[in-house]
This record gives C-alpha cells, structure tokens and sequence, in this order.
C-alpha cells in the first residue's frame, strides 16, 4: 500500500485562492467581526449545498454523536463548519492586524520550564483542534527555538500567519516526506534541547508505523512516531491541545506529560500504553469542546 492509499486526509482547502483573498480583504476592512459575519452565510451554503462537506463532517459526527439523525446532524456539521472557520480567521487576522489582535493562556509555565531544564528538549505531541498557530504564541517565554513537522501539500492556498506579512518563520519546518522522514532533524532538535512539535492524530506514511487504539466508540489508527523518538532521545512528551475561548482569545492546556522508557525500541506494541494516554487525553478533549476536533476523514477506516 503506498503512501497516499494509507493517508485518506487531505490539508488543502474546500475554498479556493480567491475566496480566501475575500476573507483578506474583509479583516483588513472590518476585522474578525465582518469576516465572522460572512462566514456565518459561506458555511451555511457550503453545509446545505456541498454532500461532500457533510460527508467529511460526518466520520466525526457519527462517532461523537452516534445518535443524531436529520436536522441534529445537519445542525452539528453547521456548528462543526463554522468553528473551523473561525480558526482559520483567527489564524489570518494575527498575521494580518498583529499578534495582538489575539490572545492565548496558558497556566503550566512552571512545568514546561522544569522540563526544558533537563536538556533533553521536549516534544509537544498535539492534534488538530483549536488553533495550534495563535496558541503557541503563549509559549514565547520559554524562548527556546521550535520545530514544527509539517507535510504542506502541493495547491494548499491556506497561509500561516507569518506568510500574511512576509515575516521571518517562527519555527524551523521539518517535512516528514523528506531524507529518512525527517527523523534525523528532530533527534538533532532534541539533542540540543529546543522544542519538537509533532501531531498525533493523522496517519502519515507506512501503516507499520501506526497502533489501532479505541477511540470514541471503535478502533482508529494512530502514528506511534512521537513515542518512538522519545524512547530514542529520551525527551518527554507533552501532550498540549489549544481551544478556542472567545472570539479573541485561546486557552492552551496541558494534558499529559508522557514519559516514555529509553530503549523500547521499534515494535509498535511497545509504544502503545504511551499512545493510549494522548488518545485518552484527545477523546477528554472532544466531550469538553466537540466542535473544535478538525479531522475531516474516516480516521476508523479498515485497511
């Protein structure tokens, strides 16, 4: 099975160039308030007019609220809809008005400190909800330098926030399709001590490197890659997961520190007491906040 039979997501998005250079303009001539206001309409339309739209909302819903049918449905992939798009509002006006224009929380700062303290760098396992980008400015304090693992998919018109402006990258990238799957770079990160920021919800690449665990009611695959670095570098993993609070700010919270024994090795089955803890941490997350889980793909598909 190749690569993109196993990875059945996509990052582009359902909008096109165009339409997201009306959310531009719309910022700059009102801010989140206008582009908030025209999303309301866009989401309904793509929502009652777009199947695929429901059928992507769906595979989700179905598990989160395997009761709902008819209008209960429809009403969920709406709400679903248009919390994702005020993230990518968010995300578009901190790089278009400044970074100010948002706010991001965050209360463990003692824990992180101890933590980057050890010299092992740490590994920030998260997932696709809330706004990961506005988030992370409310770890500027640990002024250590970031790596983000990001795989940008050929035609994706989303910019982060920094494109907005042409600003310096706040984060060195690490592309997992690269030499090795970029596995080189974060051991290298790590051993300097800085940050390593991976997502733990999406199958990347080979299904050997990927554990079947429950969640939300039947089995999905999960990459287990995060828990096999640790075991390597010996970095602990922070499982963070930043949610959306208001219409100008986030919380970020800290929901596990995952410490992974040296040496397991590279079975699967060694790592998975480790992952059961984020996905554990990643099901609390959905009945807190449901409509701020962004996977938009059968994630419980049998291969």
């Amino acid at each position: 099975m190749t690569k993109k039979e196993a990875r059945q997501w996509t990052s582009r998005s359902i909008g096109s160039a165009f339409q997201h250079k009306i959310f531009y303009v719309l910022i700059r001539i009102g801010g989140w308030r206008l582009a908030y206001l025209v999303l309301y309409f866009v989401a309904l339309y793509y929502v009652l007019f777009r199947p695929s739209v429901r059928k992507r909302c769906g595979y989700y819903l179905s598990h989160r609220f395997p009761g709902q049918v008819g209008l209960q449905r429809l009403k969920s992939c709406y709400q679903l809809s248009l919390e994702l798009g005020k993230v990518l509002i968010d995300r578009a006006v901190v790089g278009i008005l400044g970074v100010d224009r948002m706010s991001a929380s965050f209360d463990d700062k003692k824990i992180l400190y101890d933590l980057i303290s050890e010299g092992k760098g740490i590994i920030f396992l998260m997932a696709h909800v809330g706004s990961w980008q506005v988030a992370l400015s409310a770890l500027h304090f640990l002024k250590t330098p970031v790596n983000m693992v990001i795989h940008r998919e050929e035609g994706d018109v989303d910019r982060h926030y920094f494109e907005h402006r042409s600003l310096e990258w706040p984060y060195r990238i690490i592309d997992p399709e690269g030499f090795l799957g970029g596995t080189l770079e974060m051991t290298d990160a790590l051993k300097k001590g800085e940050i390593l920021c991976m997502m733990g919800d999406r199958l990347f690449g080979n299904l050997k490197n990927t554990l079947s665990i429950r969640f939300l009611g039947e089995d999905a695959l999960f990459p287990f890659s995060a828990m096999k670095i640790a075991s390597t570098s010996g970095a602990p993993v922070v499982v963070l997961l930043p949610f959306k609070t208001g219409p100008t700010g986030y919380g970020l919270r800290l929901a596990r520190v995952i410490r992974v024994p040296e040496g397991l090795g590279r079975t699967g089955d060694h790592f998975l007491p480790y992952m059961e803890e984020y996905v554990r941490a990643l099901e609390d997350f959905t009945m807190e906040y449901p409509f701020q889980f962004f996977n938009f793909y059968d994630m419980w598909k049998r291969f």
